[in-house]
């Protein structure tokens, strides 16, 4: 395969599978209630550049956890909160959203990193946790608790009623506002979470760091057969099973495809499985009655 370690592509394949696994279990909160969220990659890097820019100036590694969960949490609570005050669609917000936090990421890290390009903490910081059995610590802990709040807890039943039938969810007296402040926070929670495991893996950042999350996460969410309209079939392992798979799939091509256009053709052959896949799962998913 063009010469390239197998075993390095694994890892290459488990490190953006981790991320991007933990970033859509959050997200799984807000698809839940049919709506989403393409601000996410922009927040997992605004969230990254904070903690690196906290961590320089202090040099404390907690304070800098703190940083990166506190930005995450807030980029999403802003975003719920203007779709609630506003009245406003809260896909709308997100779109908005990314351009601002893209914008503002990309300004602090030229400005910090010049030339560079990047801004970066020394790799000695996070080396005791980069490895294989932190990172799955940390993604099977955050599965776990978004697991119960998901199908154990009145919030996530709750959120699955909203995005199956939003009309007959408000005629029962459920706070549609309530809910999704909670969804935007679980995940902020999962957008901090990445930020870190990012930061972990590579220890700088640039202006393309997590860039193709938002959309990523969307299609992991699908390939992991989660139906896009959210409700009553949404299920918290489709964010395990799509975002692995999806990266799986994204490397393997990458793999075979030689030549330039390889990133190209990877997208192309991405987008076409991704159309199969949501006509498969939405001819399941067919009935005399509308899903919402």
């Amino acid at each position: 395969m063009k010469g390239y370690r197998l075993d390095m592509y694994l890892k290459i394949v488990f490190n953006e599978g981790v991320v991007l696994a933990v970033v859509a279990t959050g997200a799984i909160f807000i698809y839940t209630l049919g709506t989403f969220d393409i601000s996410l990659g922009a927040a997992t890097l605004f969230a990254a550049t904070m903690g690196v820019v906290t961590y320089n100036k202090t040099e404390k590694f907690v304070l800098m956890i703190l940083v990166i969960f506190v930005v995450g949490i807030a980029c999403s609570l802003f975003n719920s909160v203007l779709a609630s005050i506003f009245h406003i669609p809260a896909f709308v917000t997100t779109v908005a959203m990314m351009s601002v936090l893209s914008a503002s990421a990309a300004q602090i890290i030229t400005t910090k990193g010049g030339a560079l390009g990047g801004i970066s903490i020394p790799s000695v910081v996070v080396k005791p946790y980069d490895n294989m059995v932190f990172k799955i610590i940390m993604l099977v802990v955050f599965y776990v608790i978004c697991f119960f709040i998901f199908n154990l807890t009145k919030a996530g039943r709750r959120q699955k009623f909203i995005g199956g039938n939003p009309i007959c969810a408000a005629l029962t007296g459920i706070e549609y506002n309530k809910y999704t402040i909670i969804a935007f926070v679980m995940a902020g929670i999962g957008v901090g979470l990445g930020a870190l495991l990012t930061l972990i893996y590579t220890p700088s950042v640039t202006t393309t760091t997590a860039s193709s999350i938002g959309m990523n996460i969307f299609i992991a969410i699908v390939f992991g057969g989660m139906p896009i309209s959210g409700g009553a079939r949404s299920r918290i392992h489709a964010a395990l099973v799509g975002g692995f798979s999806f990266m799986l799939l994204n490397d393997i091509l990458e793999l075979v495809i030689d030549g330039s256009a390889a990133y190209g053709i990877t997208q192309l052959i991405s987008a076409i499985f991704f159309l199969v896949v949501v006509y498969v799962t939405s001819m399941n998913y067919r009935s005399a009655m509308l899903p919402r």
